[in-house]
């Protein structure tokens, strides 16, 4: 028998707007500054773009369908902020929520659960105009965005998560450029980090009472060697990817080993009191500060400086295990590790693992794809959930990235996560053996409906 999980245990699939909606200009929506960053040559690998991606904007019917054949209990998706607000602020765009109220009654009418996000990664391209990020001010027009979005919302959404993986906004965004805007300026990035933390506060307190979380991207990471220089390159990573985000949601400070000085109050209102942590998770960063190494955690395809602001020097090893075609060490017991860290290190609160999942070079061989490597990699990772709740952590939940193939930001549609095959000419979608291994996953647990962990 697989791995069983509590009553309840949430076993769903996840997705973001920008990677598969397309339609960009359709319905009154606005530019987003991915919309812009595609446009610049060099930025995205083969030009691509997500004008079109893969359709989900006209075809969330026919995705809803597959999902209710596979038996997902909940769907995590994002929200589009420029559709909703086109100029970032002021007037709503009602044809944008209609979208989202279609989609989500859509999905409620085949009883699976709606997990909205409201940001991941579409910044409305007028804010960036005025500074993106590292304004201060871009934090109060996504409260006003949030409100905007749970007053139409909030009797559809089963649980609400605020800003998907601020690390990545921050960090690619404003240090490396790897993502949109595609600026490098070290030291905006920290204050990115800040005001996208505080826009999570924010946001907490403007769709108060429905079920909220926030959404961090977590890494196990692990010295090389027990030398000092090591170590201390290993903290600082942990710095700058987990705790600056940690400490700020669950316990209301930054680390001393972070350079950001907020104004005062602010750490009041990114420590409010949430429901859920939702957590991302794809592998194992073993650094170094003695050997001589990646400068990143991954090559990035594109031209691009350090996300790492103020630890441009530590070294990225190889720790020697199997990767995925996004270069991406498979480590398992690195998700059993973060989330018992978690659950360990600080004040009690429910896990959901709300991304895991792995790229593989898919081939489509006789109306079919055999993706093997994809159905150990989930496994693997389900196993270190279970190992977790085992271990006592109140995990409540999982979602595979990703539903679909997809947009994959700076590389184009050149790396496929997806649960579903796309064939990104004809728009045909087909499961692949992981959809179906993991249906079966799905079908075994409702069965069983084990009581206890």
């Amino acid at each position: 028998m697989r791995t069983q999980f509590p009553a309840g245990f949430v076993l769903g699939a996840a997705t973001s707007a920008y990677q598969i909606e397309g339609a960009v200009d359709e319905d009154g929506r606005g530019p987003s500054i991915w919309d812009t960053f595609v446009r610049r040559p060099g930025r995205v690998v083969g030009g691509h773009h997500g004008d079109v991606a893969i359709d989900h904007y006209h075809r969330f019917a026919e995705d809803v369908a597959i999902m209710a054949d596979l038996g997902l209990t909940a769907y995590r998706f994002s929200v589009s902020w420029p559709r909703i607000q086109p100029d970032g602020s002021g007037n709503i765009n009602p044809k944008g929520l209609d979208f989202y109220k279609r989609l989500m009654d859509e999905l409620l009418s085949k009883d699976i659960q709606p997990w909205l996000t409201l940001y991941h990664w579409d910044l409305p391209q007028t804010l960036e105009d005025r500074g993106g990020w590292p304004e201060r001010d871009t934090a109060y027009r996504f409260a006003d965005y949030a409100a905007a979005v749970h007053e139409a919302l909030h009797d559809r959404v089963h649980t609400w998560a605020t800003v998907n993986e601020p690390w990545c906004a921050a960090f690619l965004g404003y240090a490396s450029g790897e993502h949109a805007p595609g600026r490098r300026e070290p030291e905006n990035a920290l204050k990115a980090a800040h005001h996208l933390n505080l826009a999570h506060g924010l946001a907490v307190q403007a769709i108060r009472p429905s079920r909220v979380g926030g959404c961090v991207n977590l890494y196990a990471i692990t010295p090389a060697t027990d030398d000092p220089r090591d170590v201390a390159a290993a903290k600082k990573i942990d710095g700058l990817q987990n705790r600056l985000f940690l400490d700020a949601l669950l316990k209301g400070t930054y680390p001393d080993d972070i350079p950001i000085n907020p104004v005062s109050g602010d750490m009041e209102v990114i420590s409010a009191p949430i429901d859920v942590l939702l957590v991302n998770y794809y592998s194992r960063y073993i650094v170094s500060g003695t050997e001589p190494g990646r400068a990143s955690a991954s090559a990035a395809p594109t031209d691009s400086g350090s996300p790492w602001v103020g630890a441009e020097d530590v070294a990225f090893l190889d720790g020697g295990r199997p990767v995925t075609a996004m270069g991406w060490e498979i480590d398992a017991d690195g998700l059993r590790e973060v989330l018992t860290r978690v659950a360990r290190d600080y004040p009690p609160i429910p896990l959901v693992v709300s991304e895991n999942g792995a790229a593989f070079d898919d081939v489509l061989d006789d109306g079919r794809v055999r993706d093997a490597d994809r159905i150990a990699y989930l496994d693997a990772h389900l196993e270190a959930c279970r190992a977790a709740i085992d271990e006592g952590v109140p995990l409540e939940g999982y979602f595979a990235w990703s539903l679909m193939d997809n947009f994959e930001w700076a590389w184009g549609y050149g790396k496929r996560f997806g649960l579903v095959h796309v064939d990104f000419e004809t728009q045909r979608r087909l499961p692949k053996d992981s959809a179906l291994w993991y249906a079966d996953i799905i079908r075994q647990n409702e069965r069983h409906e084990p009581t206890d962990s």
